[in-house]
């Protein structure tokens, strides 16, 4: 049975998150009070993706601007501006992030001779404007990639880039919904996605909610069934596109663009153009961020790893964009080379 999936929520005096950690076995959501206590929601992965980080960012400055006892507009913009620089350094790879933060900052700066009271309702409106968006664009997005998709597909996906990932609907998701509603889906192949399982746990359980045919697959199996001539097209999403195209995404994601381009699949990327950062020329200048070692000692509670071994996890890798045959966001269909 289809019900809305929305991970990140507003009631107006509180955000709201789906803990994605306790998925698919436990659906359960928190209330954040204070910008410090979001900050470690992105950071322990309660919400993810980016842009559903960059919307709890938002909302988290919101929650800054409720907390403070300043009685000016000048001094609650230094209160907000602590909360903004802790946000930020949450997650250095994902772009959305800072750039909900810059906006949240632009329309704090605006409001630094008015009210507090005014701030105050001024920035909440402002993030639920960052929310309304993102759920507009990932729409536009999806309708844009589906053309892409040839009917009977099947189509292989990695990671979570569902509505669990954004402030709903989805990206690279997105467009498998879009092309789902109009019939083109034989086949959603999950890529697990090693260490954290953000396939397995989480899009698997919204292709279970939407029933979207899938199968959930080992990482290592994709080059099987793509061997074997079971994959149309490769849709990922993405956590920051540099001004060549070049693209950071979950890790795993650069495997199987290379196993796409030696099989003659077309690899494509979904992402609202909030993901794409035109400050950095290529993904040589992307900062990929490295995470603790216990994700990937451990499945959950079970070790599957000495702890004496040394661990690297770093939780992104980088795809160049002569490996992209596509890059999809809200505004259309972008292909080689790239220029944004």
């Amino acid at each position: 049975m289809t019900s809305v999936i929305a991970p990140v929520r507003w009631t107006g005096e509180r955000l709201v998150l789906l803990d994605q950690t306790l998925l698919p076995g436990r659906e359960l959501e928190r209330e954040y009070t204070r910008w410090e206590d979001v900050a470690e929601a992105i950071r322990a992965l309660v919400v993810r993706g980016a842009p559903a980080i960059g919307v709890a960012a938002a909302f988290g400055v919101a929650l800054a601007a409720r907390q403070s006892a300043a009685s000016t507009g000048e001094a609650l913009l230094a209160d907000l501006e602590t909360a903004i620089k802790g946000l930020a350094s949450t997650r250095p790879t994902a772009v959305n992030l800072f750039w909900a933060l810059e906006r949240m900052r632009g329309v704090a700066a605006g409001l630094s001779q008015g009210s507090v009271a005014q701030a105050r309702t001024r920035l909440a409106a402002e993030a639920e404007a960052i929310l309304a968006e993102d759920v507009a664009a990932n729409r536009a997005l999806g309708d844009h990639g589906a053309v892409l998709v040839p009917s009977g597909a099947r189509i292989l996906t990695h990671c979570n880039a569902g509505a669990l990932a954004t402030a709903g609907y989805g990206t690279a998701l997105g467009i498998v919904r879009s092309a789902h509603a109009q019939g083109k889906v034989a086949l959603l192949w999950v890529d697990e996605t090693r260490p954290v399982m953000q396939g397995s746990r989480l899009t698997a359980w919204e292709c279970v909610r939407e029933g979207i045919p899938h199968r959930v697959i080992a990482d290592v199996v994709a080059a099987s069934v793509m061997a074997r001539g079971q994959v149309d097209l490769v849709v990922t999403g993405a956590d920051r596109i540099a001004a060549n195209g070049d693209t950071a995404n979950k890790i795993g994601t650069y495997a199987l663009a290379v196993l796409a381009k030696h099989h003659g699949v077309p690899f494509y990327v979904a992402a609202p153009c909030s993901t794409i950062d035109p400050s950095i020329a290529s993904g040589a200048e992307i900062v990929i961020e490295e995470r603790d070692a216990a994700e990937v000692r451990r499945i959950g509670p079970q070790q599957t790893a000495p702890e004496a071994s040394p661990v690297y996890n770093p939780a992104f890798d980088v795809t160049p964009a002569e490996l992209i045959a596509a890059i999809v966001t809200e505004r259309g269909v972008f292909r080689p080379p790239y220029r944004f």
